[in-house]
């Protein structure tokens, strides 16, 4: 099962994210993979990726919670920190809108980031219960607010900034992609990393956008969306899984179930599957000796 056995580097968190900022202005467009346990992110850095994030819906969901911000940020954080602290490569948290309305509250949740040993986050500007956008002063306060911080802390935290415009904001299609492109370079401007126009999969969007932009842009696996070296050819720096995963994951268990239920086999839950030795594996680290969440 395993692809990547070199030795393992142990890195200091500045040490990873500055690794990580690098990985969005490589020659190769960086895909990102979003877990939502421990053997989730074990398996995707044991397969070569070389960074990691968790998905908020994915992780969310298997607490027992819906995404948004239902789940309290010490539960969520706990299970980013279990996430971090299981692998070498760098972490990325989605954050959803920061667990907070105010920079105040947001900084005290990228405070506890930190904490849990991971060196990026994704926040968005809308609000889950409302699906209502902030307003574009409110979201830039936050986000320049997070970059002091990060200069501050002594660990360059890698912001991707998303912007959900396309899919809230009034207006025909046109109307939505200019406000997304208005708030994203707001958001490019206050210093971020990356920005993440939610919604925005077509081809012909995407290139508006990244032209738009001139800076990285990352873009979410979905229906419809172009292959990895399309991608890269239309000039995005970053695609993310979301909750991808999390999805095929769940529709293997359902065709599993129905294989067994309704026609008495056990292909599908055979098939492919790891060993219980593997199984175990996925709770340790790759390596135990040094420190390796030190700033």
């Amino acid at each position: 099962m395993t692809r990547n056995p070199s030795p393992v580097k142990l890195q200091s968190l500045r040490d990873k994210a500055e690794d990580f900022r690098a990985l969005h202005h490589g020659r190769q467009i960086l895909i990102l993979p979003n877990a939502w346990d421990v053997p989730s992110a074990r398996v995707f850095e044991d397969e070569g990726f070389p960074a990691g994030a968790t998905s908020s819906a994915g992780l969310m969901v298997s607490l027992g919670y819906p995404d948004g911000q239902v789940i309290s940020r010490d539960e969520y954080m706990s299970a980013v920190g279990r996430i971090s602290r299981i692998l070498s490569v760098p972490l990325s948290a989605d954050l959803v809108a920061g667990f907070g309305t105010t920079p105040k509250e947001v900084l005290a949740t990228v405070r506890e980031v930190l904490k849990a040993g991971a060196i990026g986050i994704n926040i968005e500007d809308f609000a889950h219960a409302t699906k209502k956008l902030f307003p574009i002063e409110t979201q830039v306060a936050k986000l320049k607010a997070i970059k002091k911080l990060g200069e501050t802390s002594g660990v360059p935290l890698v912001i991707n900034a998303r912007t959900d415009a396309f899919r809230f904001a009034p207006g025909d299609e046109g109307a939505r992609l200019k406000e997304a492109i208005r708030r994203a370079i707001a958001y490019r401007d206050a210093g971020v990393d990356c920005v993440y126009p939610m919604g925005v999969f077509d081809a012909a969007l995407i290139r508006v956008f990244v032209q738009a932009l001139d800076f990285p842009v990352n873009v979410m696996v979905r229906k419809g969306l172009p292959r990895v070296d399309e991608l890269e050819r239309l000039g995005v720096a970053r695609v993310s899984f979301g909750p991808s995963a999390s999805y095929a994951a769940m529709g293997l268990l359902k065709r599993v179930a129905r294989e067994v239920l309704e026609k008495g086999m056990y292909e599908s839950l055979l098939e492919g599957a790891i060993t219980f030795e593997e199984l175990n594996s996925l709770a340790q680290p790759r390596t135990r000796s040094g420190p390796s969440r030190s700033v």
